[in-house]
């Protein structure tokens, strides 16, 4: 009876060691990320068009000054160009913000959703598909997110070093 007390007691022992140290092996590494959360937008349809959100204001985790009217700073939606890929161009859906124009892509690996201004962009949210992971990047002058799911890769690029905000969807 002892000695099986003292092999469940060496038992216990090891397996809080491992899962002590493994803790603090991922808690390492993941405290210096800069990782943050998607976030959701609510997206309303219009009667007209399935793919225009309506121009009620946006929830946000980061409080924006109220335009002083939705008509005056709303600015005509522009069109993405298209770039070669193997799948269907993503559908936007503008709605007018304080800083800019917020337009969705749909992929097949997931949503990319940017706030485009006149001379800069900002990620809004980025989600992944259903049996898709994901990766963003982000620099002074662009952003990437990556969809990845086994040997698939659709990549949403946003780039203004050189102008206005511009998105090109690749998928290989």
């Amino acid at each position: 009876m002892r000695r099986g007390l003292v092999h469940v007691l060496a038992w216990l022992l090891a397996t809080g060691a491992a899962v002590t140290l493994s803790w603090w092996g991922v808690h390492t590494v993941m405290a210096g990320t800069a990782y943050d959360p998607p976030r959701a937008l609510p997206i309303t349809a219009a009667d007209d068009d399935p793919t225009t959100q309506g121009s009620k204001p946006l929830a946000s985790a980061t409080s924006r000054p109220p335009s002083p009217s939705p008509t005056a700073s709303r600015r005509p939606s522009a069109t993405p160009t298209p770039t070669p890929s193997r799948t269907a161009a993503p559908a936007p859906t503008p709605s007018a913000t304080a800083t800019g124009e917020v337009k969705a892509y749909d992929t097949d690996g997931g949503r990319a959703v940017f706030d485009l201004a006149r001379s800069s962009a900002t990620l809004v949210s980025a989600t992944p598909g259903t049996g898709w992971s994901m990766q963003v990047w982000k620099t002074e002058s662009w952003i990437r997110i990556e969809f990845s799911r086994s040997t698939d890769r659709v990549s949403v690029f946003c780039t203004w070093h050189d102008g206005p905000p511009h998105v090109q969807v690749e998928t290989y």
